[in-house]
C-alpha cells in the first residue's frame, strides 16, 4: 500500500512563496514518475507539474512555468513543489500523485496516476 502525505500549504499574499512537500511510504518511490495537481472550487483537477523517476525530466503546465519548480529526493522518499510569485489564481487544493514506473515522458492526465494524497490547501490573497 502506498501512502502520500502533502504538507506546506497555507495562506500567502500575492507575490509570495510556498514550498509543498509530499512524503511517500510503502512501495518503491524512486522508480515512479511523481506529479502535482490542483483543484480550485468548482473546477476540474488540473495538472501542475511532474518529474520522472530519476529526476532528469520535468514538465510544467503553462500557467506555472517559470514560477514553480518540482523536485524530488529519492533517498528521503519526498517530492517537492517550490512555488514562487504566487497569484490569486493559484489558490486551490494541491495534490501529489504517483505516476507510471520507469516512464520518461510527460504524464499530464490524472488517469496516469494511481495513488493520491489527501491534498493541502494553498490560498493566495490579492
Amino acid at each position: 500500500q502506498v501512502q502520500l502525505v502533502e504538507s506546506g500549504g497555507g495562506l500567502v499574499q500575492a507575490g509570495g512563496s510556498l514550498r509543498l512537500s509530499c512524503a511517500a511510504s510503502g512501495r518503491t518511490f524512486s522508480t515512479y514518475t511523481m506529479g502535482w495537481f490542483r483543484q480550485a472550487p468548482g473546477k476540474e483537477r488540473e495538472f501542475v507539474a511532474c518529474i520522472t523517476w530519476n529526476g532528469v525530466n520535468t514538465y510544467y503546465a503553462d500557467s506555472v512555468k517559470g514560477r514553480f519548480t518540482i523536485s524530488r529526493d529519492n533517498a528521503k522518499n519526498t517530492l517537492y513543489l517550490q512555488m514562487n510569485s504566487l497569484k490569486p489564481e493559484d489558490t486551490a487544493v494541491y495534490y501529489c500523485a504517483r505516476g507510471p514506473e520507469y516512464y520518461s515522458n510527460s504524464a499530464y492526465s490524472p488517469v496516469h496516476y494511481d495513488y493520491w494524497g489527501q491534498g493541502t490547501q494553498v490560498t493566495v490573497s490579492s
